[in-house]
């Protein structure tokens, strides 16, 4: 088994433990007590979106962003969820029966792997690209599928640069993510998601959250280009 089907392995299976009480333990990101659903909402915002507009969750999760995306481009949009776990999608596919959405798709992918539509109007990550070691290229693949003026967006986890770093590790430590925290801190992969976005995108954005624990990352997409 390779290295990359290794971790995705690893991540199914920590993923697959968490999907019965992700929508709890998710407030606690990026630290606990702090608005976690005011981020999503900032981030969401940050797509720009309109009614009518197709948007790419990436890496969704049980579906916390759905609603907060469904009120910006209402019954005629469309939103298509992406996840590695069959068991956070079968929680994301109660949320969709539940509120009777006909609009939303899910499809169980590699991020890295995964086709990203044709001029999609928007793409979202939130609290899961620094988990994915592809994210670089996620990043580019989906920049090369955003409609003009489409938005790609990336909320989710850092090491604070000024913080010592046994602070960082406590703080991080309690939100547990699911990588081997040696290997996500030397990592970095913040830096990767921030490089791919100022290569690939136009005009991006980057915004420290919570006392540099979080980051808000945006940009716009350039058009068509080739690898």
């Amino acid at each position: 088994m390779s290295r990359a089907d290794s971790t995705r392995e690893r991540l199914i299976e920590i993923y697959r433990k968490k999907a019965r009480h992700y929508d709890f333990t998710s407030r606690l990101y990026p630290a606990p007590g702090y608005p976690q659903r005011g981020q999503r909402l900032r981030a969401v915002e940050a797509l720009g979106l309109r009614e009518g507009d197709s948007v790419v969750d990436i890496a969704c999760g049980t579906g916390l962003n759905f609603p907060l995306i469904q009120e910006a481009i209402g019954p005629g949009g469309r939103i298509v969820g992406v996840d590695l776990t069959d068991a956070m999608l079968a929680r994301a596919r109660d949320r969709v029966e539940a509120n009777g959405w006909s609009n939303v798709s899910l499809v169980q992918s590699d991020a890295a792997e995964y086709g990203f539509p044709a001029e999609v109007d928007a793409i979202l990550s939130t609290y899961a690209m620094t988990q994915v070691p592809e994210s670089g290229k996620v990043i580019a693949h989906g920049a090369a599928a955003l409609s003009g003026g489409g938005r790609w967006v990336v909320l989710d986890l850092k090491i604070p640069d000024s913080t010592p770093e046994w602070l960082s590790r406590l703080g991080i430590a309690t939100v547990r993510t699911s990588a081997s925290l040696d290997e996500w801190i030397a990592r970095r992969p913040w830096e990767t998601i921030r490089a791919a976005m100022q290569e690939r995108l136009v005009e991006p954005s980057w915004t420290e959250l919570c006392f540099g624990t979080a980051f808000l990352a945006a940009g716009s997409g350039p058009g068509s280009f080739t690898d």
